[in-house]
């Protein structure tokens, strides 16, 4: 009897990235604190939450393979949030507009008959276009990001807003990167392909 994968996540972005793999997985919500600790730096941070989401649930399967991810968004060495409503999100891309900004997403993977732990942080740049206040609220009404660190989402309407990409996979951006996940799903005896 195969494995059984879980993602340690509700969020449906991460759930059709997963999907992708055509594995059968299922999907529950870790209870975690987010909170970053006293000089954590936004690696540090996104990796602790990455295992603390997939350790939150492994206690729950006997023999499963568990993941956790955990983004953050940086501009100027400062951490960008969802910005939850117009204004946050206005203020998030006009601060990015012409540069370029870095996202930083933890990745975890948990054997939960074993407890073997893989874990890594992949960075992924964006770079913006020059925006306009005009090009920043269009996007803003169309696609309505308010619940995405850095206010856009790649996937969809959001690359209208960018100059280019650098990394190694752009399933990261999303929140989930695949190619780092399929090495680590392999390492614990998983064929993927």
């Amino acid at each position: 009897m195969p494995q059984t994968v879980v993602l340690a996540s509700t969020s449906p972005f991460r759930k059709q990235l997963l999907e992708k793999l055509h594995l059968t997985f299922l999907t529950e919500k870790p209870n975690v604190d987010e909170t970053a600790l006293a000089g954590e730096t936004a690696q540090q941070l996104v990796e602790r939450l990455a295992i603390k989401k997939a350790q939150a649930i492994s206690p729950h399967f006997e023999d499963a393979l568990v993941i956790g991810s955990d983004q953050v968004c940086i501009n100027n060495g400062v951490i960008l949030g969802k910005p939850h409503n117009f204004e946050n999100a206005f203020k998030q891309l006009k601060a990015a507009s012409g540069k370029s900004i870095t996202f930083y997403t933890g990745l975890a993977l948990v054997n939960s008959k074993t407890g073997n732990i893989q874990s890594l942080v992949e960075p992924f740049v964006v770079k913006f276009r020059a925006l306009t206040d005009e090009m920043i609220t269009n996007y803003l009404h169309k696609e309505q990001p308010y619940n995405c660190a850095g206010s856009f989402k790649s996937e969809g309407y959001g690359i209208t807003l960018f100059a280019s990409f650098e990394g190694k996979d752009p399933n990261s951006l999303i929140g989930l990167p695949l190619i780092s996940l399929i090495e680590m799903l392999e390492n614990e005896g998983m064929k993927i392909v």
